[in-house]
């Protein structure tokens, strides 16, 4: 029997023998997009990582994972930050339909699929919000009519990020219209690269498109790729978001949470533009704001340890609809922090007025991060959540 200690000397050697050195600090992380060409190193360790099964250590061998149990996934992590290796692999193919297929799957689906996303051979994207129904997800319209042996797809869905360079998409679909709304929903398997799929990338505020629209247009799926069973869409799909909130707040431990080690800059980019006087921060308010988001970031940290080693199961519950907000709201006050620091050049939008790449990504990062207390379900949802469900507030 291999011990925890042999364990960790074992992964420890592995792993300074096979993670390239472009694959250590920050860089490009894998999506398994097939339309991204990714980077010699990168590439190199992707192939790896999904040869041993540690793109997703804890889902059984025949899958493409390597059956680790919590206190291995956890030397895992610890190691793999050591050399500071980079995620493998990252996305919802790992993180949100991954776990959910190896829930509530056939076995010929767990079969087919969950190695395709154990490999990252293609890109998920999310097909959940509609125009008319974004947090009454219920009322969405987006109808899947069943024709011999496929469904027939017809609606549009919005939010869908990544899409632009998704080669899949699970989305949950009508199929008894006639039925009460939460019980005529299924969730069904698309391949994105067929006629009847639409994506036009939606503009944000801080520039960049992440976000999509995507028009099914009586798109094919094939019977098979029907997760979960027939009208079981609201059980399925609620559980997956159960997976996007884990994974958002750190606590996933089915999917890849990486390794990266990412030491916040945030205490060094803030003394810089505030200033020092006496070796410490010259302003006061800024030096407590400071010193009061460094304690919640530690103890952030420390909820996600601990949530992850209480796990009897591969995702939290409810729970993670907390560590999730926090983590966000956490993020955004120290975007508001730095912007505060930044004083005048926290106003540039590009190096043509004088503002350094890195003044320029701050505020667009910034800006980016607002979506934090959407994406996910929104900060309204998550409250919501936590009352009932935590709590036990009546309604």
């Amino acid at each position: 029997m291999v011990t925890l200690e042999d364990f960790r000397a074992e992964t420890r050697a592995w792993l300074e023998q096979n993670c390239p050195e472009g694959a250590k600090g920050p860089g490009q992380t894998p999506l398994g997009s097939k339309s991204i060409e990714l980077e010699p190193d990168v590439r190199i360790w992707l192939d790896r990582m999904a040869k041993k099964g540690w793109t997703v250590p804890t889902w059984p061998l025949e899958y493409g994972g390597a059956a680790l149990n919590n206190d291995e996934y956890k030397i895992l992590i610890e190691e793999l930050k050591r050399v500071g290796a980079r995620t493998p692999l990252t996305g919802r193919g790992v993180n949100y339909i991954g776990p959910t297929i190896l829930e509530f799957g056939t076995d010929e689906q767990k079969a087919r699929w969950l190695p395709i996303c154990a490999r990252g051979d293609g890109a998920w994207a999310m097909g959940y919000s509609e125009p008319g129904a974004g947090s009454d997800l219920a009322s969405l319209s987006t109808k899947a009519v069943k024709e011999g042996d496929n469904y027939i797809i017809n609606g549009r869905k919005t939010w869908t990020s990544d899409a632009v360079d998704s080669d899949y998409i699970f989305v949950l679909v009508r199929t008894s219209p006639d039925k009460a709304k939460h019980e005529g929903i299924s969730l069904v398997l698309v391949d994105m690269h067929q006629q009847g799929v639409t994506v036009n990338p939606i503009a944000l505020i801080s520039g960049a498109s992440p976000f999509c629209e995507t028009l099914f247009e009586d798109a094919i799926v094939p019977v098979t790729d029907l997760i979960g069973g027939v009208d079981r869409g609201w059980t399925v799909g609620k559980r997956l978001l159960q997976f996007e909130r884990s994974t958002h707040a750190g606590i996933n431990i089915s999917g890849s949470q990486g390794g990266r080690n990412e030491e916040s800059q945030l205490p060094e980019l803030v003394a810089h533009y505030a200033g020092k006087a006496d070796g410490r921060i010259a302003d006061a308010s800024i030096r407590t704001w400071l010193t009061r988001h460094d304690m919640n970031t530690h103890a952030q940290r420390i909820t996600q340890r601990r949530a992850i080693a209480e796990l009897q199961s591969r995702a939290p519950g409810f729970t993670s609809s907390a560590v999730k907000l926090t983590n966000a709201l956490n993020i955004q006050d120290g975007d508001e922090l730095l912007m505060t620091a930044m004083g005048n050049s926290a106003y540039h939008w590009d190096t043509d007025s004088g503002a350094s790449e890195k003044e320029v990504a701050a505020v667009k990062k910034w800006l980016y991060q607002k979506s934090l207390t959407i994406a996910g379900g929104t900060k309204e949802v998550q409250l919501n959540i936590i009352a009932k469900r935590v709590l036990g507030l009546p309604d």
